[in-house]
């Protein structure tokens, strides 16, 4: 077992909790103890917070020349690269995902750091505002939030934390993260990169714990300028209530249930038919159906559903399951013991209320927090595994027979994170995409995303974005300043003036 209990990170120093409270990490993969984090707690929450404070108001990187920020984010995308193999199989073991899996997140990580290097390098001194003479200098600049606390989620800790750290980082903040309890071990690894690659002490803070204490106290924290949260929406919502006394800005992303809708006219073809299968299994199963954008929601043309659903069940059946770094394997283990028992659940709920069950329902024998992937056929909105996130490798089934019906099963949901449309009509295409209530809508494609573009969802899929040029907006504050090249009075208010110069 890997002994780590000093995973916290307070102005410079690693440290164990104030308490010595720990915690054992658990491989999903056979529910055993891989290693030893420390249990922070609201005294270790305080002093992060007051270390990223003193950072922000009084030390080197708020000051720090927007090109010098630039070039250390591209330093750390050099040391990722460095790393891939070792960060990669970290996360593969600590999240259950596969190798590949986890090298490709590191991949997106280096990437978030370039993106965000290159678009503050680029930007010019601020936005020259119109006033209407030559005697006022009016611009618009861009100032750093302060300190930020970052809130990650299990799923994808090492990606999450860094489409927090590289934009609050871009614009010039200090911060203060805690990772999900579960899936530490990388947010700790990409801190000891920043701090390897130059970052001021101070700056890069990270507390390992609970979201109870840690998570709680960050959101309610006077110090704390903006929280930024991935998780669910129960969670999310305890957050935004908590930061609304101290009115910090606050960013929230809560997941999906995100439709994937197929007209039959894109199954024309054998290898049309092929791809929309593909996709649709990508969709539903990647990681295990752990993905806030997972296609959890299958949407299918009326005449196309039997064959379409007959394939795509075989194909689940065929999934190869197992531990992440071993060959061959495609999907791993849910990430706990709890959410093996809540996806059981789902599933046990959705038989109930009739559901069909064409493949996977169960767990496989041996170790471990595995579970087939699950394919539910004859479903409806009335059910509760269509209504609310699984966040496992469950995928429901319903029907549509027009254009108009299909758009209004894939909005009839209280979340707005992302859908795809799959048709070889472009205007249809089109008027599908345009009419989805989504954040993402994919055509004829799924879950590809862009660190240019921006992500985040509708209703209650949170508020806010991450990536693209809004992701670093949200750890920005505008300020305006307006100069009188040639100021005079006003004489708004006459008064004693007048009277002497009469």
């Amino acid at each position: 077992m890997t002994a780590a209990q000093q995973s916290i990170h307070v102005g410079g120093e690693w440290r164990a909790a104030l308490s010595g409270a720990t915690r054992e990490i658990i491989d999903p993969v056979d529910a055993t103890a891989f290693a030893i984090v420390a249990e922070g707690g609201v005294q270790d929450t305080d002093e992060a917070v007051a270390a990223a404070r003193a950072a922000f108001d009084a030390g080197a990187w708020p000051r720090t020349p927007v090109a010098e920020r630039a070039a250390l984010l591209r330093r750390v995308a050099a040391l990722l690269e460095r790393d891939r193999e070792r960060i990669g199989a970290l996360e593969s073991q600590d999240a259950g995902k596969t190798l590949e899996e986890g090298r490709v997140d590191v991949d997106c990580v280096r990437d978030a750091f370039l993106y965000f290097a290159d678009l503050v390098a680029g930007e010019s001194g601020g936005r020259v505002v119109d006033a209407g003479s030559d005697e006022i200098r009016s611009v618009v600049v861009h100032e750093p939030v302060g300190v930020c606390a970052l809130i990650t989620p299990w799923n994808y800790p090492l990606l999450q934390a860094s489409w927090k750290i590289a934009p609050a980082l871009a614009a010039g903040n200090t911060f203060v993260i805690k990772p999900s309890e579960i899936t530490p071990l990388t947010t700790v690894a990409l801190i000891e990169l920043l701090l390897e690659a130059g970052l001021p002490l101070g700056a890069a803070n990270i507390v390992t714990g609970p979201g109870g204490t840690v998570g709680a106290r960050l959101a309610e924290h006077p110090d704390v300028d903006l929280i930024s949260f991935t998780g669910g929406l129960v969670s999310g919502t305890k957050v935004a209530k908590a930061a609304a006394d101290s009115v910090k800005k606050v960013a929230l992303e809560l997941g999906g249930k995100n439709p994937n809708v197929v007209f039959a006219d894109a199954c024309s073809t054998p290898e049309a038919f092929d791809t929309a299968v593909d996709q649709a299994l990508n969709a539903a199963f990647i990681h295990s159906g752990q993905v806030c954008s997972a296609g959890s929601r299958l949407i299918v043309e009326e005449p196309l559903r039997d064959r379409f659903v007959a394939e795509l069940a075989r194909r689940a059946q065929l999934i190869r399951l197992g531990r992440g770094t071993d060959e061959g394997v495609e999907c791993g283990p849910l990430v706990s013991a709890a959410q093996l028992a809540r996806t059981e659940e789902y599933v046990a709920s959705a038989l109930a209320e009739g559901a069909v069950l064409r493949a996977g329902g169960e767990k496989p024998d041996g170790p471990g927090y595995f579970y087939r992937p699950t394919v539910l056929d004859r479903c409806h909105r009335g059910m509760r595994v269509v209504r609310e996130e699984v966040f496992g490798p469950v995928l429901t089934v319903e029907t549509f027979r027009t254009e108009e019906e299909a758009v209004a099963l894939a909005n009839d949901t209280e979340f707005g994170l992302a859908g795809a449309v799959w048709t070889s009509d472009g205007d249809r295409a089109r008027r599908v995409a345009a009419a989805l209530r989504h954040g993402t809508v994919w055509i004829n494609d799924f879950h590809p995303y862009l660190p240019q573009a921006e992500w985040g969802g509708f209703g209650k899929s949170g508020i806010g974005r991450e990536l693209g040029p809004g992701g670093l907006g949200e750890y920005r504050e505008a300020k305006h300043i307006y100069q009188n090249l040639a100021p005079r009075p006003v004489r708004w208010f006459a008064g004693e003036a007048q009277k002497d110069q009469a």
